[in-house]
């Protein structure tokens, strides 16, 4: 096939494939000699891909697979120091790259590099003729530097997001179109590869500048003119290196290649070639895979020693799914979970939040394949048939006989309860009289395994590792106003919907069970993840009280208050307008108070999000009250609006639901509604915690951990001087004022004191001067300038920071002191969002030890209290909330603080003593 119009080229990085698989998934070795072959596992997957997805508008015609080739590029001419401070490859990935060529050709695809080359001036050069030539070419690739080549018939393919990158997508990315790229790379730098740049100039400011003069060298020519005296400062005194990083950032779409099209043309790959590479590296399932896709007999492959995260061989047969409809179907189901010991279980119900909704049907599995479904309380509207047959009509148990049967088994200590979010369904259970026990759950399998890697809800986990893309709810359901519940789907399509939900929870758990011991999790999942899942479902299930008539005065009273500050704002802004418009306060600031720094969108509106404003308001009044007016607007329709709606009408009380496997550190995330989010220093947020209160005749008790996540950092870091203060129980932040400041700790300034308490917890996220400088409003270079004498103080944490990247580099996570893995694939970010990925690394350990430490002191809980008049409501941060009878406040705070305080022992022997402040009173304001 010549190449021209009708053709479709797909280039793709391959370098950005391999770090990708790398990263993605846990390590794997060869059985026979250690080997590691995990990126080569993952490259595969992804090559399959390839091949499977050639039909369509989108297939592709024409591929070729760029790589890399080590050694010195003709940029190294240019510029001795480029790419200098980049680190070397991973110890086990080294040897995997020459694989992954192997690899590529096995699958039949061009393998293409050149010597004293990179990859992108290869795929710049062949975009060129692709495009030329008047076919399609699509870069599959996250890569900001390839961006330049974008428009004209040739666009990129975000691999990580499955998102097209456009010419407009350009220009939301850099703030000019394709063309412009290497204008505003050369100026913004990259210090990744070690382009130099413009000092002080970023991606923003350089995409105003060339906006501005048209050019790079137009600019240059006439930075004189530019008033600010640094930006003019930065580009006449470093003319010369700005010339250069252009020319090492614009990619060379003119080599001389010893390859064509036809050498692209995609073919089918070769069953012996490429199952005898599959053979080579001894990934089975891989094998079984694509020999079935390609209709040959599957080579005999030995077994890894920890098996690649891929499909299982048994086909999902939807039609094979059992419906049970009787007593003695289910007996039989009964009698063969007790022969096997074990089974995946799912409710089915009328909506998502488990304190009102109805149990509609159960299904169950116990071997991959074989599944049932059992209908108890689907339904036909009035004049509407949802059943094919009067069988099918008949063909559902009676919802309390179905239950009765399954209690004895599901409370079984003997047989494993398997799930996918087992809390949900313990709380369904739970409502109808059923105490499940012992369950394991995927979900928390997946988050022990992959955490940071990806979310871990059912569809994804399954189209990740088993290969399959399980029927969508929507489907059934529908959407928007005409969407049903489920009770109104026809039992038919019920069964095959529910049943598949058993079969795929069952296939994870024989897939992720063995890999937490193979990946040394074993201890996190079963000491830190399944078992709180009760404690959750019963604090969830108890909730606590809240005041709707005080919500509703504070709803008032915000509403007044955002009048005033309403008032204000017109003052400020010289006129009346809709505060709560971004187009018509992008207006105000920047077309009529001509600020500084506007930037227009898609739709030719300023951008004025929180960001923006934050960065304004520390030179800008206006900026600071909106951003107050934002804050009080948001509180009013969140909370003390919203919440009134979330108070349950049979208990009086607000159930809110935290999500054990959210945030990659292992802190919980409460949601429907969120109660962790209410501001703790603010007077509304103390106000809004007034509507919380404790029963008749009992009080809510608070103990907080005192400053835990420092205490941590001191720790980790060895810092001797936070350690002492700690061990002498001096304030900390007056310490450090004091340490930082040369400032006597009595009658210490308040604002000092602030600062210090800022930069604090501030370095502990990672926080950048300009952050900094949005937190206290204040100049960047003053707040850098508190962070740069934070550092010469205590340079322990520079240290720390410094070798916790380095490991995340090596080793693709970081972990707690109680040994959970959080995956940090954005360590290998390039560009603006390098920064973001190594904060995540340096802050992950930190903040999950704090979150391991308060689970392990909730999961200790209950069988402290138990017999005490006395309840676990909420956990916001750091914080644990009671209801206890008056008679037994001091009682059961001592005993609380006891567990709270030493719940890293004996797992973590901690060098910083733990501190649990305590606070009791009718309402949760008075007791935190």
């Amino acid at each position: 096939m010549s190449f021209g119009e009708g053709c479709h080229l797909h280039l793709i990085d391959g370098s950005a494939f391999i770090f990708r698989a790398y990263h993605a998934l846990p390590p794997l070795t060869r059985k026979s000699d250690g080997l590691p072959i995990g990126a080569v596992s993952g490259f595969c997957n992804m090559l399959m891909k390839v091949v499977e997805d050639s039909t369509g508008h989108d297939a592709p015609t024409h591929v070729a697979v760029i790589f890399d080739h080590k050694g010195k590029t003709f940029r190294d001419d240019i510029y001795d120091k480029y790419k200098a401070n980049r680190p070397p490859a991973p110890e086990d990935l080294r040897p995997q790259f020459p694989l992954t060529r192997d690899a590529t050709r096995a699958f039949n695809i061009a393998c293409v590099e050149v010597e004293g080359f990179e990859a992108d001036d290869i795929i710049a050069t062949l975009a060129r003729q692709g495009r030329e030539a008047g076919g399609r070419v699509s870069i599959i690739s996250s890569d900001k530097d390839l961006m330049q080549l974008v428009g004209g018939g040739v666009e990129m393919v975000d691999p990580m997001k499955n998102k097209r990158i456009d010419s407009e997508g350009v220009e939301e990315k850099f703030g000019v179109g394709p063309d412009r790229v290497v204008d505003v790379q050369a100026l913004a730098g990259d210090s990744v590869d070690n382009v130099p740049g413009a000092p002080g100039i970023g991606i923003k400011t350089a995409a105003l500048l060339i906006n501005e003069y048209g050019d790079l060298e137009t600019l240059l020519e006439r930075a004189g003119e530019i008033k600010q005296p640094k930006r003019r400062a930065s580009l006449i005194d470093n003319a010369d290196l700005i010339r250069i990083s252009k020319r090492l950032v614009e990619l060379d779409q003119h080599m001389d290649l010893d390859v064509g099209f036809d050498d692209f043309e995609l073919r089918a790959p070769v069953a012996d070639d490429l199952l005898g590479f599959l053979a080579e590296m001894e990934l089975r399932t891989l094998s079984g895979r694509i020999a079935k896709k390609l209709g040959v007999e599957a080579p005999v492959v030995a077994e890894t020693t920890s098996a690649p995260d891929a499909p299982q061989a048994i086909e999902f047969k939807p039609e094979t799914y059992e419906w049970v409809k009787d007593a003695t179907a289910l007996q039989g189901w009964i009698n063969q979970i007790y022969t096997r010991g074990w089974v995946a279980v799912d409710t089915e119900t009328t909506g998502l939040n488990e304190m009102i909704v109805d149990l509609v049907g159960i299904s169950l599995c116990v071997e991959a394949g074989k599944a049932c479904y059992i209908p108890l309380a689907h339904r036909a509207d009035a004049g509407e048939d949802l059943f094919a047959t009067e069988d099918m009509a008949q063909g559902q148990m009676d919802l309390q006989a179905a239950i009765d049967m399954l209690k004895p088994m599901l409370e079984d200590p003997a047989i494993v309860k398997i799930g996918q979010n087992m809390k949900y369904d313990a709380k369904i259970f739970k409502r109808y009289g059923v105490s499940v026990a012992p369950i394991d759950d995927t979900m928390l399998m997946s988050y022990a395994l992959h955490g940071g890697l990806h979310n871990h809800g059912m569809d994804t986990l399954s189209e990740r590792y088993l290969d399959h893309k399980p029927i969508p709810i929507k489907s059934l359901l529908g959407t928007g106003k005409s969407a049903i519940t489920f009770d109104k789907v026809p039992v038919d399509d019920a069964v095959k919907y529910a049943a598949e939900d058993a079969d795929i929870t069952l296939r994870l758990w024989q897939m992720f069970k063995p890999k937490l011991h193979a990946q040394q999790v074993t201890k996190v999942y079963e000491k830190l993840e399944r078992p709180l899942v009760p404690v959750l479902a019963e604090m969830e299930m108890h909730g606590i009280k809240v005041d709707r008539d005080a919500l509703s005065r504070m709803s008032n009273a915000f509403a007044q208050k955002m009048a005033g500050l309403e008032a204000e704002i017109y003052e400020l802004a010289g006129r009346n307008f809709n505060v709560g418009s971004p187009k018509q306060l992008g207006e105000i600031l920047f077309d009529e108070m001509g600020i500084e720094g506007g930037k227009k969108g898609k739709t030719g509106a300023y951008a004025t999000g929180a960001d923006v404003l934050e960065d304004l308001a520390t030179e800008h009044e206006l900026p600071g009250r909106v951003l107050d007016w934002r804050q009080l607007s948001k509180l009013k329709s969140t909370y003390t609006d919203a919440l009134q709606d979330h108070i349950n009408p049979d208990t009086g009380r607000v159930h809110t639901s935290y999500s054990i496997a959210g945030a990659s550190t292992g802190r919980l995330a409460s949601t429907d509604p969120n109660l962790q989010n209410i501001p703790v220093r603010t007077e509304e947020g103390r106000r809004i915690r007034e509507a919380f209160i404790a029963e008749p005749g009992k009080t809510l008790i608070s103990l907080d951990y005192s400053q835990i996540e420092l205490r941590i950092l001191a720790d980790m870091a060895g810092i001797d001087a936070l350690k002492d203060a700690f061990h002498k129980g001096h304030d900390i932040h007056a310490m450090t004022a004091s340490e930082m400041f040369n400032v006597p700790l009595e009658g210490m300034d308040p604002m000092i004191r602030r600062q210090a308490k800022a930069i604090n917890f501030g370095v502990i996220y990672g926080i950048s001067g300009f952050g900094l400088a949005r937190n206290l409003r204040i100049p960047r270079k003053e707040a850098q300038g508190f962070i740069d004498r934070y550092f010469e103080r205590f340079p322990g944490i520079r240290t720390y920071m410094d070798e916790t990247v380095e490991f995340a580099k090596e080793h693709g996570y970081v972990q707690t002191l109680f040994g959970r893995k959080v995956h940090t694939p954005g360590i290998a970010e390039k560009g603006p969002r390098a920064g973001f990925g190594k904060r995540a690394a340096i802050n992950a350990p930190i903040q999950g030890t704090a979150a391991d430490v308060i689970r392990r002191a909730m999961i200790r809980m209950p069988d402290a209290i138990q017999g005490m008049p006395a309840k676990m409501l909420l956990q916001v941060h750091d914080e644990l909330i009671f209801e206890v009878e008056d008679s037994a406040v001091d009682e059961v705070t001592e005993i609380v603080r006891h567990v709270m305080e030493t719940a890293a022992d004996p797992a973590v022997k901690l060098s910083v003593p733990l501190v649990v402040d305590a606070g009791k009173g009718a309402n949760w304001a008075e007791a935190h």
